[in-house]
């Protein structure tokens, strides 16, 4: 296998030839400083959002479906939520929320009543859940994951999901900084191991030189400042793999006129034209990229004149 230059804003595919294990590798860093210039974070805040993103997009590369998938993380710490979002075709946007004297407390504190604990289990504390919703197009399809927080990182939490949700055997390499994303996944499929012996040998010696390989490859750098060509060649050498083309990612919010509109209807005409009399007009800001959409009393009346059948939604998607 060749070397090849950096690829970024891309997700791409491989797997282990003739063998239930596949694999997904994903590098961010247009779309991720695009997204995190909407808001500004402590650093470890910075970078757990970006591992976010990265786990949305691998979560939606593994999927087929039309939609949105959603990454949500719900701790008891400093960082109480992380959203990351990904469409089938893969635009992202994310939004956390935390306390950032708390970060900060947390981030530069010497000592520590539990300072041999991982940073990510200082931040998002004790107890938590991560949820997985995959809103489809199709037949307004809907599915939902819910999992604890499990182990020392967000890393150990996907591999929990796919393990719990999916029953999916899966090793997860997640890393951002303020420039770049990017992360690696390797799952085992079902496949021909329950039907014949000396094929389950073959299916297993693949899961274990896919699992060393995420070993090898650790978490760091090496997974920004590499192509998948030379990762690939260097975490799992002797195997015989097949890489796919990529797809690219790109930052887009889906914020619209029309969706805030649709919020403004379904919160009701007596608590909007509440709000008009309060402050001259309603101003809505979309929380994953900041823009502001302001509707004076002209724009709320005609908006309550026209029927429940105008273009909008009841949420911002």
């Amino acid at each position: 296998m060749n070397t090849a230059a950096i690829t970024r804003d891309q997700v791409r595919r491989f797997i282990f030839e003739n063998q239930p294990v596949r694999g997904h590798w994903v590098n961010l860093e247009s779309a991720w400083r695009e997204l995190r210039a909407h808001a500004a974070h402590p650093p470890p805040v910075t970078e757990l959002l970006g591992q976010a993103v990265v786990a949305s997009v691998l979560l939606a590369a593994t999927l087929k479906f039309r939609g949105t998938l959603t990454f949500q993380l719900q701790g008891n710490g400093a960082v109480g939520l992380l959203v990351a979002q990904c469409t089938h075709d893969f635009r992202v946007r994310a939004v956390a929320r935390c306390d950032d004297a708390a970060v900060h407390a947390l981030a530069s504190a010497s000592t520590d009543t539990r300072a041999d604990a991982p940073l990510f289990r200082r931040l998002v504390g004790d107890a938590g859940l991560i949820t997985v919703t995959v809103e489809a197009e199709e037949k307004s399809l809907r599915y939902q994951g819910v999992v604890p927080l499990s182990g020392g990182s967000l890393a150990e939490s996907l591999e929990a999901y796919f393990a719990s949700s999916e029953q999916l055997p899966t090793r997860v390499l997640l890393t951002a900084d303020a420039e770049h994303g990017a992360g690696m996944l390797v799952q085992k499929l079902p496949g021909a191991e329950d039907s014949h012996p000396l094929e389950s040998s073959a299916v297993e010696e693949a899961w274990r030189g896919a699992q060393t390989g995420i070993a090898r490859l650790g978490s760091g750098s090496v997974l920004r400042e590499q192509s998948i060509e030379e990762l690939l060649a260097h975490g799992f050498p002797g195997h015989d793999l097949r890489l796919f083309r990529g797809a690219p990612v790109r930052f887009e919010c889906r914020c619209s006129e029309g969706r805030v509109a649709g919020l403004l209807r379904a919160l009701g005409a007596v608590e909007v034209r509440d709000v008009l009399r309060e402050q001259g007009a309603v101003t809505v800001t979309c929380e994953f990229c900041d823009r502001p959409y302001r509707f004076d009393a002209v724009a709320i009346e005609a908006l309550f004149a026209e029927g429940p059948g105008s273009e909008g939604s009841q949420s911002i998607h």
